[in-house]
């Protein structure tokens, strides 16, 4: 199990927590936004990446009333309607990692002065278009539940339904699919019986960053919190690998 992985069981972890207390909300609204705008419709039988959004605030519990009033915010009804704007920073952090952070904001300039801010602050630096996305990959990332089962049947099983890779991450398999095809391969699996935990389109990293002293490893974590913490940020996708023991060792 890679340290990547390892990141991914983290970032799950910090997801549930961050149900608990109710923060999580604000973004899975501003993605129902942004989705209702990028794919002109807030119909989601129409607009795949609305479904996307809407299934996702489901599998948090998100209120029914909280989806729809995103949904009407995002087509100009409602409290704040119009106001907010998608908005993709590229740039470096420490030890060189590639991050790019996809956020949601009614303030362009605070937004791009708080992400600005801890980038420099973390010795990286703010970076334009395309500076980093070249790194990256858009894939789909289905993780599925191992409970009794075994991996490499879970493996298989995803391979037949049209999935392009997969690795084992603890209790969690993770299925990486084209992006158009995780909905699909998603509804597969779980018509084959198998428990889907979430699932999502990311930005994969094609090279990854490998952190292996603990000090170092704890400012990475440290500065991808950061930029998580802010409400205006939806999504942080970075390049960077820490050992599953060095992890252990600081705590995560």
């Amino acid at each position: 199990m890679s340290g990547h992985s390892k990141w991914s069981q983290i970032k799950r972890q910090k997801g549930v927590a961050d149900v608990k207390r109710g923060k999580v909300f604000t973004k899975l609204a501003n993605a129902v936004i942004i989705a209702v705008r990028e794919g002109k419709s807030g119909d989601p039988l129409t607009n795949f990446k609305l479904r996307l959004a809407i299934e996702q605030a489901r599998a948090a519990n998100m209120p029914k009333d909280n989806i729809q009033k995103a949904i009407d915010r995002a087509q100009g009804r409602g409290e704040g309607a119009g106001q907010l704007e998608e908005v993709t920073y590229e740039g470096y952090g420490p030890l060189g990692i590639a991050v790019i952070v996809e956020a949601a904001t009614d303030s362009k300039n605070r937004t791009t002065s708080e992400i600005k801010n801890i980038l420099e602050r973390s010795s990286g630096s703010l970076g334009g278009p395309n500076s980093v996305s070249w790194m990256f990959k858009a894939t789909g990332l289905v993780n599925v539940k191992k409970e009794d089962k075994n991996a490499d049947e879970i493996i298989l099983a995803a391979a037949d339904f049209g999935a392009e890779d997969a690795q084992e991450a603890g209790e969690i398999v993770e299925i990486y699919t084209k992006p158009d095809d995780v909905e699909k391969v998603k509804e597969d699996l779980e018509k084959a019986g198998y428990e889907i935990e979430s699932f999502e389109v990311l930005q994969k990293p094609k090279n990854l960053v490998e952190v292996t002293e603990e000090g170092k490893a704890s400012q990475v974590l440290q500065f991808i919190d950061k930029l998580d913490n802010l409400d205006d940020v939806v999504k942080v996708s970075a390049n960077f690998e820490i050992p599953d023991e060095i992890l252990t060792k600081i705590g995560q």
